[in-house]
């Protein structure tokens, strides 16, 4: 890099002082210091749910900051689309098949290498708030407040380096209250690394008191494909996660009595109860004033939705507005606590030099295809939101198209902090395209892996597949062996499949030779 004799003093804070030149280039290979680093992730957050990606839904101003003062990435996607996989490649740059988490119920091997690791040799205090999901104590932190498995929305334990302890309050917020705090009682001189994971929104969705009315006088428009029949997929029919199928009780709020029959449950009587049950237990844990706004709110909704004797399409599409409703409050808190830790960044006089990261562990489907949840590569669930920020050295207001993987964070950030990437790690840095620099071999093409299948919920057939710009080829096995062809640029929707159309022979052909590619280069 070319710097004039003034931005030279002023990055280096050298002055005359030129005989402490070696240590202060030591420090970062390419600026003046390591930069701080603030990764902040939340749990099934849609891209179609934050309003620098569509206006549609929601308006999240603080989340929008990052874009708007950095970057933004249009083509950001999960190398295998659930909770517990994604958050391991986040941390070795490693495929699932390699660092040995696959689906949820394998337990992460702690004493593999992770970028966290790697970044605290060099001197960086590391932590970790919020949501963990990964069975095994976490390694290479100083300081870690993890929440038991997937947490709850109200009143948590977490576990405090090892100890649990119980809190009173809403977990996006008392996530944020930690934050805060450890980056206030780190060693000031010591640059950061600090990973902040909040629960929300992931399902039950329970919003904030203060949040419960806020799309209460919305109607959200339907989605084009809310009644998707899943025509020639079959895979897409067999699953188990659609909307129309939700739980009454634990989903929608209501409580036993205001309804005759719980739904999801197929007419299970044994399962309705323990669903019934979970979600009394969850009610009995808040205290009297959350319970008291809980049954404010709720109970009017209750008594309408008793009278209304809803069934069929309309009970679907009654089951969506509610959805969107607590879905996108959950997503309100979020936002207004990432405005917290900028605020709290502009306040230290840290935002200058602290890389900001915001991202979700994947998609999320929100109506689309009749769905919740996440797992098939769709575009819903594989796009994963991508903001960054990082004043000192990414220009503002920049938009990158080409795709990255969350298998390039650990890299990516290893290179930010002038650490060498080791050659295990299957990412790529995308510093350069934050600098408006597309290498010229920068992937053209995604290798994605779904894998917890027949056990686990929601019956989604393990598959595989490739994305390039255009296209998307699938392979479901296991127990079946189905192929599915999407062209995104005439089927953005992805319904019509158009493996067996003889105009896509050659694609099919290309493509295939592409996956082979692909899976020989990761060891897949």
């Amino acid at each position: 890099m070319s710097f004039s004799r003034r931005e030279f003093i002023r990055t280096t804070g050298l002055g005359t002082a030129g005989l402490t030149l070696p240590l202060a280039l030591s420090s970062c290979r390419w600026g003046k210091t390591k930069p701080n680093i603030l990764f902040i992730m939340s749990d099934d957050h849609a891209e179609q749910a934050i309003s620098c990606y569509s206006d549609k839904l929601i308006d999240t101003p603080h989340i929008d900051r990052i874009a708007r003062e950095g970057i933004r990435f249009e083509n950001s996607f999960v190398t295998n689309s659930i909770c517990a996989p994604s958050r391991a490649t986040l941390l070795t740059g490693k495929y699932s098949h390699i660092n040995g988490l696959r689906d949820n119920r394998d337990e992460f091997d702690g004493s593999q290498p992770t970028f966290v690791k790697q970044l605290q040799a060099e001197g960086y205090y590391t932590a970790i708030v919020g949501k963990w999901h990964l069975k095994t104590d976490p390694t290479g932190f100083h300081q870690w407040e993890i929440l038991v498995d997937q947490g709850e929305y109200y009143n948590p334990i977490f576990i405090e380096n090892g100890i649990k302890k119980q809190h009173t309050g809403y977990t996006t917020d008392l996530i944020t209250d930690k934050a805060i705090e450890m980056l206030q009682q780190r060693d000031s001189k010591t640059p950061f690394c600090l990973l902040v994971h909040h629960k929300a929104p992931h399902r039950n969705w329970m919003p904030n008191s203060k949040h419960l009315k806020a799309f209460d006088d919305r109607v959200f428009p339907i989605p084009e494909t809310l009644a998707d029949d899943y025509a020639d997929r079959p895979a897409a029919e067999k699953a188990d996660m659609r909307i129309a199928d939700m739980y009454l009780s634990y989903d929608f709020k209501l409580q036993k009595g205001y309804y005759d029959q719980e739904t999801g449950t197929g007419g299970n009587a044994e399962f309705a109860g323990r669903i019934e049950e979970s979600w009394q237990a969850t009610l009995d844990q808040l205290t009297e004033e959350q319970r008291k706004a809980w049954d404010a709110h709720y109970e009017p909704m209750s008594e309408e939705f008793k009278k209304t004797d809803l069934s069929g399409r309309e009970l679907q599409e009654w089951k969506y507005q509610r959805y969107m409703q607590d879905y996108l409050s959950c997503i309100l808190s979020v936002d207004e606590n990432v405005g917290r830790l900028l605020d709290y960044l502009d306040r230290t006089g840290l935002a200058e030099d602290t890389i900001v990261i915001y991202t979700s562990d994947q998609g999320f489907y929100l109506g689309e295809h009749g769905w919740y949840d996440k797992r098939f590569m769709y575009e819903e669930s594989l796009s994963m939101p991508l903001v960054m920020r990082y004043p000192r050295k990414i220009q503002a207001g920049q938009v990158a198209k080409e795709m990255v993987l969350n298998l390039d964070f650990a890299p990516t950030l290893l290179d930010f902090a002038g650490v060498d990437i080791p050659k295990e790690m299957q990412g790529e840095s995308f510093r350069p395209l934050t600098q408006g620099r597309a290498p010229a071999d920068w992937r053209k093409s995604i290798y994605y892996h779904y894998y917890e299948y027949p056990h686990g919920w929601h019956n989604v057939m393990r598959h595989y597949g490739i994305r390039t710009q255009r296209f998307k080829l699938i392979h479901f096995y296991h127990d079946i062996d189905y192929w599915e062809l999407y062209d995104l640029d005439k089927d953005p929707h992805e319904l019509s499949n158009v493996y067996s159309d003889p105009a896509y022979t050659d694609t099919v052909r290309d493509l295939k030779i592409e996956l082979q590619n692909l899976q020989k280069k990761y060891g897949a």
